[in-house]
């Protein structure tokens, strides 16, 4: 920690409002698509199509996040700050802009001015959503370097602290979005209007913070040595998933993307000599799954809970909100936590819980047994994402702001074209088993095929079931939401994984004389 405790606070919670701002972009884009009266309702949207508008709002991140990764500590963290509020404005520009073709002056739309409004709106929301990724990762690209080199001998507990900003904002915009439910169903401008206000904050916080030089380069490791952290390896992790989503956005052909990836692959690898550390590299495959379980999850959990809570009287976002209330208490207390059972030993305990909430909730009905499981499930993933980067920081210091952030762009941009289209499938899958067990024969008459990153799926069409008679279109509705609840079972498979692989590295480190943070001062 350098020696101004009150500029380090200032700087630290600058940086924790900016957080917050990701948070609110978060929640409301969360409520945006998974509340039927919304998005879904003005774009015509399905699960997977309303799951891959949210995702257009993460992958993103890891471009951004990335890119300002390899070069920050030439162009400073202040020139990342200003881009970051530059991405929030131009997001809420084109959003209420999509606002206005949806709902123009003259009256509802129908037939196929309503079928162009709609296509002109996604292009919109699309693009503004890929631009809010942009902003949140270049949030993320300069705050975790900053505190970790702040607080250089308590990093993860310090990561976790700075990360409870991400629930807190969960928190705030929930109860916002639900309070004013009713203005917001009538017009959902009110929750793009919400993301301003912690952004203009951060940035009066932060436009004029001395920041501080990156632990790496204060200790003379070299860019070169930053990029050997990451490797040829790591770097065709994040590329692959990099070119192939801008590839599925753009068009390419998959030579091209092959291309793309095996010539920057060759070239980052020429240049640092080096695959990359194996820890990194296993540590880069476990937080795909890890960001899929907390992020994927939030994106689509109060669209999942919508049954079970509305049969009782309760707003679905609730779950959410609740569960992310757990997680803003308990990464303020990180630092007991980790220093009893070790970073590694937490993120076991994490896992396990994960599971055991996730199964629970897929079976949960009535509130006290909702709540027993969110409960179970939000303690589960209070620490992942913290807890990782903090291993990231500790074990690989030398890779810098690039190790640290790349691991997180890489568990940001699984989420959003990866994890959550795969979760809506689960989803969808989840639901026509369901309807050809109850009612057999009609799933066909009312589902359509589309495509996604991982090949077609089959889903529930809102204009065949329409047509139906309205008991028999009410029976199928109530077992899809009923289904969508059950599908939480099936994403056991990630937590579950992540268990397996962290009790592994527990047995490597105790093998090596225990877990201990790397030095970087001491071997420079």
């Amino acid at each position: 920690m350098s020696s101004n405790p009150d500029k380090n606070q200032q700087l630290f919670w600058g940086c924790f409002i900016a957080l917050v701002t990701t948070s609110f972009a978060f929640i409301t884009r969360a409520f945006l698509v998974n509340d039927p009266s919304l998005w879904p309702a003005d774009l015509g949207l399905d699960k997977v199509k309303a799951q891959e508008l949210f995702g257009a709002g993460i992958w993103p991140f890891a471009i951004s996040i990335i890119l300002f990764s390899l070069v920050i500590d030439r162009v400073g963290y202040r020139a990342a700050m200003i881009f970051s509020f530059v991405c929030y404005g131009l997001y809420a520009v084109l959003a209420l802009q999509a606002h206005a073709v949806l709902h123009p002056a003259g009256g509802p739309l129908e037939g196929e001015a309503l079928a162009a409004a709609r296509a002109s709106a996604w292009n919109m929301l699309y693009m503004g959503s890929i631009i809010l990724g942009l902003g949140n990762g270049t949030v993320e690209a300069f705050i975790n370097p900053v505190v970790a080199t702040l607080f250089n001998r308590e990093k993860t507990k310090w990561l976790n602290i700075l990360h409870a900003g991400w629930p807190a904002g969960l928190v705030v915009g929930g109860l916002i979005s639900i309070f004013l439910g009713a203005k917001v169903a009538a017009d959902w401008r009110i929750l793009v209007y919400l993301i301003a206000i912690p952004a203009i904050v951060y940035m009066l916080m932060l436009l004029r913070a001395k920041f501080p030089v990156n632990e790496r380069v204060a200790a003379g490791a070299t860019y070169r040595e930053m990029l050997a952290e990451f490797g040829a390896l790591g770097a065709a992790i994040a590329g692959f998933l990099v070119f192939k989503q801008l590839g599925m956005v753009f068009g390419w052909p998959q030579p091209v993307t092959w291309t793309l990836l095996i010539v920057s692959v060759a070239a980052y690898g020429l240049y640092c000599r080096s695959l990359g550390r194996p820890i990194l590299l296993l540590l880069c495959l476990i937080m795909m799954p890890l960001a899929t379980t907390e992020l994927g999850t939030d994106g689509a959990i109060s669209g999942i809970m919508e049954e079970p809570l509305h049969a009782i009287g309760a707003n679905p976002l609730w779950v959410l909100i609740y569960t992310s209330s757990i997680m803003m208490c308990l990464r303020f207390v990180a630092g007991p936590i980790v220093h009893k059972l070790t970073p590694l030993g937490l993120l076991a305990v994490c896992a396990t819980l994960a599971c055991a909430g996730l199964f629970l909730l897929s079976k949960a009905h009535g509130l006290a047994f909702i709540f027993f499981a969110a409960t179970i499930y939000g303690v589960g993933k209070t620490f992942f994402w913290p807890t990782m980067l903090g291993v990231v920081a500790e074990q690989t210091p030398k890779g810098g702001a690039l190790t640290l952030n790349a691991i997180a762009g890489i568990g940001m941009l699984t989420v959003g074209i990866l994890g959550g289209p795969l979760i809506g499938e689960m989803q969808e899958r989840s639901i026509e088993s369901a309807i050809e067990t109850k009612t057999p024969g009609v799933y066909q008459g009312v589902s359509k095929s589309d495509s996604y990153f991982f090949g077609t799926y089959r889903a529930l069409d809102p204009q065949k079931l329409a047509t139906l008679p309205e008991t028999q279109s009410q029976e199928i509705s109530t077992i899809a939401k009923t289904a969508r609840q059950g599908s939480l079972a099936k994403v056991i498979v990630f937590p579950a994984f992540m268990l397996v692989c962290y009790l592994g590295l527990i047995v490597w480190f105790r093998s090596r004389g225990g877990y201990k943070a790397v030095n970087l001062s001491a071997n420079h």
